[in-house]
C-alpha cells in the first residue's frame, strides 16, 4: 500500500497501482460533509489533478452509510454570506470531480443523502450495494434539495427526480439503477471487488484518451445535437492523429495489446 497522500481524523486519499481512493472518514456524523471536510475534498482534488500516476478515482465512506448530506449542526444561525460561502464550497467539490482529467467512480453503501446524493451523481460512474438508499429529503425540514437537484435532474428523468425532491422518499438501489442514477448493484459483500473490476477497465486504457473523452463528454451535454456533432468532429480528428490511436488501431488490427504512449 502505497502511503497516503492526505490523512486526517475525517479524511484519508490513498493511491495504490494507480487508483486514488477518496474516504470520508466522519462514521459518527454519517460522513456529512463538513465544510473541514469540503476543503479536505477539494484540496485532493487539486493534489490529483496534476497527477499522471492516478489514472482512476473512487470516493468511498466509512461506517453505516456513504454520505448523510451537508452538516445539519453547521447550519443554523447562519448569515447570507455564510450560507453561500458553504453552498459555493459545495458546488466547487461536486464540479471539481467532473473537471479531473481522471474518471470517478462512487463506492455507495448504505444511504446517499441530500448532498450526498448529489456526491453520488456528480461522480462519473457509481457502484453501489444492494442495501444503499438515495433520498433527497430536505424539503421535510424546509430546505428545499436545490444543489443537490442540478446533478440530480442530468442523470435521470425529471418526474423521478421532481418524485425525489417533493415527497423527500428515498429510492432504493434497484430502481436507482433501473433510472440511471448508478451503474451497477451488487451484494453488499461484492462492493469493493465490482469497484475494483471496474477500475481494472478504466486503467486498460490510455490515460490521454480517457480525459479527452470525459471532457468532450461533459462539454457536449450543453450543446444542440448539430452543434454536439461539430464539437465531437474536430475532437475526434485531432483524437485520430495522436500516438495513441495510431498504436490503438495497430494492435487491433495486429491482434495483440496496446502499449500506450502515455503509459
Amino acid at each position: 500500500m502505497s502511503p497516503a497522500l492526505i490523512a486526517t481524523e475525517e479524511f484519508l486519499c490513498v493511491q495504490q497501482a494507480g487508483i486514488v481512493r477518496l474516504t470520508l472518514n466522519r462514521p459518527d456524523s454519517r460522513n456529512a460533509l463538513s465544510r473541514s471536510l469540503l476543503g479536505q475534498l477539494r484540496a485532493a482534488q487539486r493534489r490529483i489533478a496534476g497527477d499522471r500516476s492516478a489514472r482512476v478515482v473512487v470516493v468511498a465512506g466509512t461506517g453505516s452509510v456513504f454520505c448523510a448530506g451537508h452538516d445539519l449542526t453547521e447550519m443554523t444561525g447562519r448569515s447570507e454570506a455564510e450560507y453561500q460561502a458553504l453552498f459555493d464550497e459545495c458546488t466547487e467539490v461536486m464540479l471539481g470531480f467532473r473537471q479531473l482529467p481522471q474518471p470517478v467512480i462512487a463506492r455507495v453503501h448504505g444511504l446517499a443523502t441530500a448532498a450526498g446524493c448529489q456526491l453520488v451523481t456528480a461522480c462519473d460512474l457509481a457502484v453501489a450495494s444492494a442495501d444503499a438508499r438515495f433520498v433527497t429529503p430536505g424539503v421535510r425540514i424546509g430546505l428545499f434539495c436545490t444543489t443537490p437537484m442540478v446533478p440530480l435532474v442530468r442523470a435521470v428523468p425529471p418526474k423521478v427526480a421532481l418524485e425525489m425532491l417533493l415527497t423527500g422518499d428515498p429510492i432504493s438501489a434497484e430502481r436507482a439503477l433501473a433510472t440511471g442514477l448508478i451503474n451497477r448493484v451488487v451484494p453488499a459483500d461484492q462492493l469493493d471487488v465490482a469497484v475494483h473490476e471496474l477500475c481494472e477497465k478504466i486503467l486498460s486504457s490510455s490515460a490521454a484518451v480517457l480525459h479527452l473523452g470525459k471532457t468532450a463528454f461533459y462539454n457536449q451535454l450543453a450543446l444542440d445535437e448539430a452543434a454536439a456533432y461539430q464539437q465531437a468532429t474536430g475532437i475526434m480528428t485531432q483524437n485520430a492523429l495522436s500516438g495513441c490511436a495510431q498504436e490503438g488501431i495497430a494492435a487491433f488490427l495486429q491482434k495483440r495489446k496496446p502499449v500506450w504512449p502515455d503509459s
